[in-house]
């Protein structure tokens, strides 16, 4: 994987003397790699466009049918369709379209064991990432803690007819790939017919801000044999349909970007700009009852000002019934210093008990080469977490032997103010260490996160008397 990240990374500085920025050509890339996964699966495409045809061309021809056939599987019905909507060929050099098709021809995609597409994307990021470019990990969640994530919440679909499972940030299509993955793991991909089409045509969805991320996130599910409904839109700031979901598996984007004012919505109880805080929210209406959810959130969204009111709804509407505490760096490289949790929780039953796993203090942090996040990592998590997906097996403290399994009652959780954040009982050895402080990117940004809460909390203040003023 590395070699074929390094291989297409080289290629796209011989592209950018094209004209070709990393953006665009991680873009062209997809279409490519789309048609020769396709190819390799025996996926039909319309005459003319698919990869054989392709590799067959040369000069300005090849310039020519490449275009043409991007425009002729835009106009497609369905998922091709979206897939290929208003795609352009950036290249302006038949030589260098040429070397890129030579390149991905050397591989045979489809017989590699991962995600080869979405890692390739993955490691062109990193690269970006590493040279400076800023917001490469906002489509990502390392595969190691949406596995996990999978495992626990079990988002099985032949539980019902009508079940779905959706992610209103999804960004690439991770966690719904994830979720087809593990159902296969299960069955071992053997269906009824019926079941089987169901299941591939009506049971995953999603929504995406970013036209790039959710055409991948189609191609990724597309190629896996599932067709998704993948939204373009605005998940906070646009009114949800009527639909509802049996499970939702999300990493709503850190940060604070855009967040700058409440969303006008009936079904948010609490007003806040923080975009987390409002995802938790969103979460919670689109839910069926007794729909369960994993998401992951950060640090700050913990301890933030509005955070308590909105865990209170949460607590009252939900069984906020586990958090799980990331090792630090969980993210990286792309958001370094920021902290990060999973909380999960059943809609329709009020929270009576919170389990808190703690996987953070006195772990060594996560780097991308010497200690990478792995499965071991999880490994006692999810051990403690039980086999029920709505967290109500049997739970002991001692199921962890370094105590970091430990539960609180609603009391002890309404005397903290709701704020998550504040139980911790072991004594982070690491952090006492003065020849391992933190670098000071984590330092940076942990104070960039804090001052942006405090500007979002005096935003919504002023718009508070602003409202009050009005009303007088």
């Amino acid at each position: 994987m590395t070699d074929v990240v390094g291989k297409l990374w080289g290629f796209c500085h011989v592209l950018r003397h094209d004209g070709i920025d990393y953006g665009d050509y991680i873009e062209q890339l997809t279409y490519l790699l789309f048609l020769k996964m396709a190819d390799e699966r025996g996926i039909d495409l319309p005459e003319r466009t698919d990869w054989q045809y392709l590799r067959k061309q040369s000069g300005t021809d090849l310039l020519d049918q490449y275009v043409e056939g991007l425009h002729i599987l835009g106009k497609q019905p369905g998922i091709l369709g979206d897939i290929y909507a208003g795609a352009q060929s950036r290249f302006g050099n038949p030589v260098n379209l040429q070397k890129l098709i030579g390149l991905i021809d050397e591989t045979e995609w489809t017989s590699l064991e991962v995600d080869i597409k979405a890692a390739a994307f993955e490691g062109l990021l990193e690269k970006a990432a590493a040279e400076g470019k800023k917001g490469a990990g906002q489509y990502f969640t390392p595969r190691v803690l949406i596995q996990t994530m999978v495992r626990c919440i079990q988002p099985d679909p032949r539980a019902s007819r009508d079940f779905t499972i959706a992610d209103p940030a999804c960004g690439t299509g991770g966690f719904l790939v994830a979720a087809y993955e593990w159902l296969k793991e299960q069955t071992g991909g053997a269906f009824d017919r019926d079941v089987a089409k169901r299941i591939r045509q009506r049971t995953y969805f999603g929504q995406e801000l970013v036209p790039r991320p959710r055409r991948l996130a189609l191609m990724n599910l597309y190629l896996h044999q599932v067709e998704p409904h993948i939204a373009l839109g605005d998940s906070i700031y646009e009114t949800p349909t009527s639909q509802r979901f049996d499970v939702v598996l999300t990493n709503p984007p850190f940060g604070t970007k855009g967040a700058n004012q409440a969303p006008d919505r009936d079904d948010f109880v609490i007003a806040t700009s923080n975009k987390q805080l409002n995802f938790i929210q969103h979460v919670m209406t689109i839910l069926k009852p007794g729909g369960r959810a994993a998401v992951v959130v950060p640090d700050n969204v913990l301890f933030a000002n509005q955070a308590g009111e909105v865990f209170e709804v949460l607590t009252e509407d939900c069984n906020l019934h586990t958090v799980l505490r990331c090792p630090r760096g969980t993210f990286s490289p792309y958001t370094e210093g920021t902290k990060t949790n999973v909380i999960f929780f059943t809609k329709g039953r009020p929270t009576e008990r919170t389990w808190v796993y703690d996987a953070r203090a006195n772990v060594p942090k996560i780097t991308k080469k010497e200690r990478p996040l792995a499965p071991e990592h999880f490994h006692e998590f999810e051990k403690c977490y039980g086999t029920d997906p709505n967290g109500l097996a049997k739970r002991k403290e001692a199921a962890s032997k370094e105590n970091r399994w430990r539960s609180f009652t609603l009391d002890e959780i309404k005397a903290k103010h709701y704020k998550l954040d504040s139980f911790k009982w072991l004594r982070d050895e690491e952090l006492d260490d003065p020849d391992d402080l933190a670098e000071p990117e984590e330092l940076i940004t942990e104070a960039m996160e804090e001052l942006q809460l405090a500007l979002d909390d005096l935003g919504d203040i002023q718009r508070l008397l602003e409202g009050n003023g009005e009303q007088r």
